[in-house]
């Protein structure tokens, strides 16, 4: 069947960091028109701050794929998520929003090296990244009362990104704080792979796992290669560890945007649509054909022969 030509970049300009916060803001206000956003504009200004290199004794971003973009977009699944589930009846306050967005935020803050830290690039943290961003998470709001007695709270969220995490064995405080913790490992697959410069972006993840050791990969093109399997293996994690949470961006996009479908999931599937005709079309001249833009004639052709 044919792939629609909606997509999840007609909702929202994902290039433009301003409008992704926006839009989360909005999302916010319709869930409670008396947000207070003091801690969201806290979190978010601080992590635009890390990540551009304005963060005392931190240097800049310097890992392509897990950058400033990557973090808001998982920012926006993850607020997308909580709206669902709250539409669908879940009984989440205000504190467990905040808990859940600014966990968003602060989910790769362990790639920023600190300003002594010279040596390669921040993808050298790879394997170890969320220990980091739970550190950094910790001596950020370690000493706010606002957060008292949420350190756990935070560890167990952010420990929910990786995937080898078994969640089922995390002795979450309350059944609230697991399904956040759900929803963050749902949005941070969902956001990455929903990308629309998700196979582009690929291409700078092979470096990255090439300098933090991560195994499994004898090349760029053997991580494309096994990036079909990658999306299986996330359906199934969907489906178990992470409780179904996927399910709430129907939710979501039904009431508002008035669309009663998964469009992260029909975003991925053309994703992985397009990158297994390259490959199976063009595997000595794939990179040609993720320099996508609108309106080229690769594209349409690609796209048209990827949906048949």
């Amino acid at each position: 069947m044919p792939f629609k030509d909606f997509q999840l970049t007609d909702l929202v300009d994902m290039d433009n960091h301003e409008e992704i916060l926006n839009e989360v803001k909005i999302i916010l206000l319709s869930i409670n028109p008396q947000f207070d956003f003091t801690r969201v504009n806290q979190a978010y200004s601080l992590v635009n701050a890390l990540f551009n290199g304005r963060y005392p004794g931190f240097r800049e971003c310097n890992t392509m794929y897990h950058d400033l973009f990557h973090t808001n977009e998982i920012m926006l699944a993850m607020t997308r998520l909580i709206h669902g589930a709250i539409i669908e009846g879940v009984n989440l306050s205000e504190k467990h929003i905040n808990l859940g967005v600014i966990s968003a935020l602060m989910h790769d803050t362990g790639y920023i090296q600190t300003i002594d830290d010279t040596t390669g690039t921040g993808a050298k943290y790879t394997m170890s990244h969320i220990q980091r961003s739970i550190d950094f998470t910790a001596r950020i709001y370690g000493g706010d009362p606002y957060f008292s007695g949420d350190g756990k709270n935070f560890n167990d969220i952010l420990f929910c990104t990786g995937l080898n995490t078994k969640v089922g064995e995390i002795k979450f405080l309350s059944p609230h704080v697991r399904l956040l913790g759900q929803m963050l490992g749902t949005a941070e697959l969902l956001g990455q792979m929903a990308d629309r410069h998700y196979l582009e972006k690929l291409l700078h993840l092979y470096p990255e796992f090439v300098e933090g050791n991560v195994p499994g990969f004898e090349s760029e093109f053997d991580l494309l290669k096994k990036t079909t399997g990658f999306y299986h293996l996330t359906q199934k994690r969907f489906a178990n560890e992470l409780g179904g949470a996927n399910r709430y961006a129907v939710a979501h996009f039904r009431v508002r945007w008035n669309r009663d479908e998964d469009l992260y999931a029909e975003q991925i599937q053309r994703n992985i649509a397009y990158l297994a005709w390259v490959l199976d079309t063009y595997p000595s001249e794939y990179r040609k054909f993720f320099r996508r833009k609108e309106g080229s004639s690769v594209t349409r052709r690609g796209m048209a022969n990827a949906a048949k």
